[in-house]
């Protein structure tokens, strides 16, 4: 007897210390430790907290059929169904951790039949209907870790689905503007062809009187086809850009509906806030602190390991030699039973397990450190583009007023005087040609700066937005 109370307290003292030494194991998760945020704008200046990326995006894209194509695109995109399906599968490796906690239960059902004699005579026959359950104390928090890193998985989801949205705003926009800025491209450009063709004719009129040389009116009419023979790529160019949208929207290829370039005006203030909103806006940065979350608790599981295991088995049921009698059986069995289990040598599985957990967490920080600098970079790169397109616009149109008149001069001059030939009369129409063109792209550049600004500080994904 005292030999029987000495092994229970050893076993309840031993019971103790392992739940006690169980807080060790796990260990609590920390944000990761960033430095000093204060450069991460470089030189723009931070005043408040006002940020471009709490718009809605409706209210960013204020034009109808570009609003459209974007909830569309939100719906029916291939990117935004693979993300949903990637949401549902971590959902349900969450439920399942959870269902962890749980003990186990089986139902079980056996039919014996035996020949009790060697000549075959005397078959018995035996019937057993029990069921069985088992559940693991989660001593070392094992389950909760597993709970916690398929919580950070699923955050982790969800935080890829709305960067994949703000991406996908992001392209939807991107691409109707270049679209935009094709159509006013080939417009420009038609004109242009059809003032040459009056050019031609003016200059044969010329020919006739002999203002001009025959090699003036040819290079006038070769004149004309530089401007003509660059109508077909951009007709293709419109031809692609329409099929790029229509595949970010799940459709088949087909002509889209849109308005003007002239028309595309965004007035939202282009405010940035602070550097540590890119943590709470932007769901790639998101993404990967959740992945972060996640490499850190399997870590934990990793440690776990180590440690021993406390198994509880239970068991009961009946059993009768008769299938008739079995529910009126009077053996009644059961047992309960308590193991735990010690890893002591496992071929260093166990070892290289934790390293890989560890090198996993190492490497998902070090990515999290990245996708932040990454973000910041993005954000300063952006607001700095919008800068240039808009004073870059200021100039063109200057640039645009005076070769405009340099064309109008040199014609002139052309039919009353003898000082100018049609080498002037080209120049600055190729010129004035290139800047219209290069208009069209200030434009663009200005209307793409403004989108990679909002997609950079994480906008287009807001619940009210949708």
């Amino acid at each position: 007897m005292c030999m029987q109370n000495c092994i229970k307290s050893f076993l309840s003292l031993l019971m103790f210390m392992l739940i006690l030494n169980s807080c060790k194991v796990l260990q609590p998760h920390k944000a990761p430790e960033l430095s000093s945020d204060d450069k991460l704008y470089r030189e723009l200046a931070i005043s408040d907290t006002a940020n471009i990326a709490n718009v809605p995006w409706r209210s960013l894209f204020t034009d109808t059929l570009l609003q459209s194509l974007i909830e569309e695109a939100i719906i029916n995109s291939p990117d935004m169904q693979i993300a949903v399906a990637r949401m549902k599968k971590a959902e349900a490796n969450l439920r399942q951790s959870k269902a962890a906690f749980f003990p186990s239960l089986n139902a079980n059902a056996i039919a014996t039949f035996k020949n009790a004699n060697s000549d075959g005579s005397g078959t018995s026959e035996f019937y057993e209907l029990f069921g069985s359950t088992s559940w693991e104390a989660d001593i070392w928090g094992k389950f909760r870790s597993t709970k916690r890193a398929n919580m950070a998985a699923f955050l982790e989801s969800e935080a890829y689905k709305r960067a994949v949205q703000t991406q996908l705003i992001a392209n939807v926009a991107i691409t109707y503007y270049s679209l935009l800025a094709f159509d006013e491209q080939l417009l420009i450009t038609e004109k242009t062809l059809e003032k040459r063709e009056s050019n031609v004719e003016a200059m044969k009129l010329l020919k006739e009187n002999d203002v001009i040389t025959g090699a003036d009116l040819v290079l006038s009419e070769a004149n004309r086809y530089a401007a003509e023979v660059t109508l077909p790529d951009l007709k293709q160019n419109i031809y692609e850009t329409e099929n790029t949208i229509n595949m970010l929207l799940g459709r088949n290829p087909g002509p889209i509906a849109r308005s003007t370039l002239a028309e595309q005006e965004i007035s939202a203030d282009l405010k940035y806030g602070v550097p540590a909103q890119l943590l709470a806006n932007r769901p790639d940065v998101q993404e990967a602190e959740y992945k972060f979350r996640y490499y850190f608790q399997m870590t934990n599981i990793a440690r776990s390991y180590f440690y021993p295991s406390l198994t509880i088995t239970a068991s009961a049921g009946i059993s009768e030699t008769d299938l008739s009698q079995l529910f009126d059986a009077r053996t009644i069995f059961w047992n309960i039973a308590g193991g735990v289990t010690q890893p002591i040598f496992n071929q260093g599985l166990n070892r290289q397990r934790l390293k890989v957990a560890q090198a996993n967490e190492e490497e998902s920080l070090i990515a999290f450190k990245q996708t932040l600098l990454t973000a910041g970079t993005e954000v300063v790169n952006a607001m700095h583009e919008y800068q240039t397109a808009t004073e870059k616009i200021t100039i063109r149109t200057k640039q645009i007023e005076y070769l405009e008149k340099s064309v109008d001069y040199t014609m002139e001059l052309l039919k009353y005087t003898s000082s100018t030939n049609y080498t002037d009369v080209l120049t600055s129409e190729v010129n004035l040609l290139s800047a219209q063109i290069n208009s069209v792209n200030d434009k663009l550049q200005q209307l793409e700066a403004i989108v990679f600004l909002y997609q950079s500080l994480g906008g287009g994904w807001e619940k009210q937005s949708l």
